[in-house]
């Protein structure tokens, strides 16, 4: 019945595409990208929550934002070209609507243009040098920016942008040559550095080399935009037409589909090796610790893949120069078969090595556990970074029985409560977060669904079982979304667990569905076609209350990092609107535990925590820094300013020197497996040594072992009147 509900939408789109799916054939121009916007666009008004009108409105802001998105500092674009635009501006909904691309053609074709002349205008700034002794600002705020009128202000434009990164690159080579100084360095020492930037250098050769420093960068930068093809500058319009339905519906480009399917399964088949682009230079960049790569033992950061072979083929392929999204499918493979890599080791030396694919498994992906000590009690920690799945075979790994085995490892240990850290949690999944809250009731609603135009549906925990009946506290913050906030709801309406932290979380109330387009189109002769994702449904709390834009409230507000910045999802462009629906029948938890006498014991002791004051004026600070739009582009009044902030940030060292008394170890199975792997230790230790400087565990803590004393109290109370 479950997994009804949850693919009903997919199998009625699937069942409507089965009898009318789209053939290339039936086009007279059976250009993609026009087929993209018939697939994309069908999609989205029969099976969108909350599906738009496209008319004039909807064109404008389409064209507003894809401009702003397409050249957001406008460093590229002229008021002419805005100007030429503009006939387009109400137009596009037609345009959609007849699968017409012209605008797109126009804008890309006169985008490379300027990107084109723009090397040319950046490479001329850069010649010169920059009077960083001038009386002149800089601002940041490009939404009040005009379009430039002509080449003279567009280079004044670039100049000053160019000025502003420089300066800052000019700071950091005096800031390094006057510590050098300041060293008091052995003469030899000394005569070593000034074969460096770090050298006793003038002002003019430190400038100089600021300039060169920024041109590297821009350099770089271009090397990237000239790697995109017209495809991926096509999806960037597709983007724009698709947000404005709501934040979340977004089209993954067939690139994007893959790196979306890893980050949620947390798992791929390959070498185990993060790689970069830099200039033409394929660069492996970290090795991922018990993959195949880091099990070979061969390949190294920092060495360069030149060619790259199939097992089955004599010839190597020359990613030099290649995308580095290209380089990457040859690279990658099935599990089980060989790959060889020419390489250029650090050192110049060239090198061949054979890696065996594998599964490749993302550990930060998935939930992790540790025990503590507190006041003669053992309490158990776990961390879930998201709710993870593999959309191929759920039963093979997902948050939800990972969490559950992690839970039995700890009652193994002996604990006594259990905090569930979903700071930063995304989301995932939706039947794994029903799962998961199945482990802490013993059957019941866990949220409420709604689908545009049909009833209701109510996704419970029909298992009777309880993994854990323990006292439980969540742990949350503007980060934590979707998924955690579904968590979070259900567990505070049941009254099942304390919810600690900021004011309110997210804000996420939408689900969405993941649609390969490539199901939809027969006898397709134009490539992979991507995926799109978008919002299918609502989904409410038990008590009937929407997430949507509030979030979920905590029991016990903490202030945080993140306490004045907007990011929630009312910050968002186009956010469905908040509503509440009936609420569902459900029993709340009975137990022992006084919930909101322990409420009311961690607020207090929230209130006179020193900590949390310094971090919330620590949070107010950050805001203040983040809103300033003006620069001094005047050396001294530029470092007057940076040494302000220094001076004004030494207050807020503390944060970093709080420390509890509390040790923190992981399970013997971990144990076992830090044996043979250095890098998980490495990891886990450094966890573990954040937890015992971390203001928001060591409450979550001392809220656990008030539940417990309140659990003790009341059981004797109880069992006196009894």
């Amino acid at each position: 019945m479950m997994k009804r509900n949850y693919k009903l939408l997919l199998l009625v789109l699937l069942l409507a595409f089965a009898s009318c799916s789209f053939t290339t054939k039936k086009f007279e121009d059976p250009n993609k990208d026009k087929l993209l916007i018939q697939l994309i666009t069908y999609v989205l008004e029969q099976g969108h929550f909350s599906p738009q009108d496209i008319n004039d409105s909807f064109s404008e802001e389409v064209f507003n934002d894809y401009l702003e998105q397409l050249d957001p500092f406008k460093r590229y674009f002229y008021a002419s070209d805005i100007e030429e635009f503009r006939a387009y501006e109400h137009e596009l909904d037609d345009q959609i609507k007849a699968y017409d691309i012209s605008f797109f053609n126009l804008t890309h074709e006169r985008l490379l243009k300027r990107i084109g002349e723009s090397k040319d205008v950046y490479k001329d700034v850069l010649s010169e040098s920059f009077d960083f002794s001038q009386a002149e600002a800089f601002s940041t705020d490009y939404e009040k920016l005009e379009y430039a009128t002509s080449k003279k202000e567009m280079k004044e434009r670039w100049r000053k942008q160019l000025k502003f990164s420089t300066i800052a690159n000019y700071d950091d080579l005096f800031s390094d040559q006057e510590a050098a100084k300041k060293q008091n360095l052995p003469e030899q020492e000394f005569s070593e550095l000034k074969a460096t930037s770090v050298a006793n250098k003038s002002e003019k050769a430190l400038e100089k080399e600021a300039r060169e420093t920024t041109e590297k960068s821009l350099d770089e930068l271009y090397d990237f935009i000239d790697d995109r093809q017209r495809k991926d500058w096509f999806a960037v319009y597709i983007n724009a037409i698709v947000e404005e339905f709501d934040p979340h519906t977004f089209y993954f480009a067939p690139e994007d589909k893959d790196r979306f399917d890893v980050a949620m399964s947390g798992n791929f088949e390959g070498i185990g090796a993060r790689l970069q682009k830099k200039m033409d230079a394929i660069i492996v960049n970290e090795i991922i610790s018990g993959g195949p790569a880091w099990r070979q033992n061969e390949l190294e950061v920092g060495d360069q893949i030149m060619k790259v072979r199939q097992e089955d083929e004599e010839d190597a392929v020359n990613v030099v120069g290649m995308r580095l999204d290209d380089a990457i499918k040859f690279i990658k493979g099935p599990k089980g078969t060989d790959v060889t890599l020419t390489l250029k080791k650090v050192d110049g030396t060239i090198e061949d090595i054979t890696i065996t694919r594998d599964i490749v498994e993302l550990e930060e992906t998935y939930a992790k556990s540790s025990t503590v000590i507190k006041d003669n009690k053992k309490f158990g920690v776990i961390n879930l970074p998201k709710f993870y799945v593999d959309f191929e075979d759920y039963n093979k790994r997902n948050a939800a029985s990972d969490i559950k085995l992690e839970i039995e490892r700890l009652k193994e240990e002996g604990v006594e409560g259990l905090v569930l850290d979903l700071r930063n949690n995304g989301g995932g999944s939706l039947q794994t977060v029903v799962d998961m809250g199945g482990l802490f009731i013993e059957n019941g609603p866990i949220v409420q669904v709604k689908t545009a135009g049909e009833p209701k549906e109510i996704l419970k925990d029909r298992d009777n079982s309880i993994v854990w009946d323990g006292p439980l506290v969540i742990l949350v913050n503007e980060l934590s979304a979707s998924a955690s906030e579904i968590l979070a709801a259900a567990m505070q309406d049941y009254k099942r667990a304390i919810v600690i932290g900021s004011k309110q979380t997210y804000g996420k109330g939408t689900v969405q569905n993941v649609l390969d387009l490539n199901r939809m189109v027969r006898q397709n002769s134009n490539g992979d076609m991507g995926a799109l994702k978008f919002t299918t449904q609502k989904f409410y709390r038990i008590n009937g209350g929407s997430t949507q834009l509030e979030g979920v409230k905590s029991d016990v507000v903490v202030p945080d990092r993140y306490s004045y910045i907007d990011i929630g999802e009312k910050d968002q462009e186009n956010p469905l609107e908040w509503d509440k629906i009936d609420p569902v029948d459900f029993n709340v938890w009975e137990s022992y535990y006084d919930y909101e006498t322990t409420i009311a014991k961690s607020k207090e002791r929230m209130a006179n925590n020193e900590q949390l004051k310094l971090i919330d004026a620590n949070a107010q600070w950050v805001k203040k820094i983040r809103d300033r739009e003006v620069y001094s582009l005047n050396y001294d009044e530029y470092k007057k300013a940076l040494d302000r902030n220094e001076e004004e940030s030494k207050r807020f060292n503390k944060l970093s020197d709080y420390k509890t008394n509390l040790t923190f170890q992981s399970l013997p199975y971990e144990v076992r497996k830090m044996d043979k792997d250095s890098v998980l230790r490495d990891k886990r230790n450094r966890w573990h040594v954040n937890l015992s400087k971390d203001v928001y565990i060591e409450e979550a803590l001392n809220v656990l072992n008030d539940l417990k004393m309140t659990y003790d109290i009341k059981k004797v109370a109880t069992s006196v009147k009894n």
